[in-house]
């Protein structure tokens, strides 16, 4: 079963359906303009079925968790 995987910096989660090599051909044949946007990147990898968007989303940068605090029992 393919590992989910997360967009860095839009926290969408996805399904790799093709090679990373393929992936990035496909991106590199995108002109600047539509590089600009990762939610257009996002969306044209999902087009072409080079991903699978889950359609769930977190705001949560994995790389920040230790420095996050609970608000639960703050008043």
């Amino acid at each position: 079963m393919p590992e989910d995987k997360f967009v860095k910096y839009g926290g969408m989660k996805f399904v790799q359906k093709a090679s990373a090599k393929k992936i990035n051909q496909f991106v590199g044949k995108m002109t600047e303009e539509e590089r600009k946007s990762m939610h257009q990147v996002v969306n044209e990898l999902e087009d072409a079925q080079l991903i699978d968007l889950k359609n769930e989303v977190t705001t949560i940068d994995d790389e920040m968790i230790e420095w996050q605090e609970t608000n639960i029992g703050k008043e």
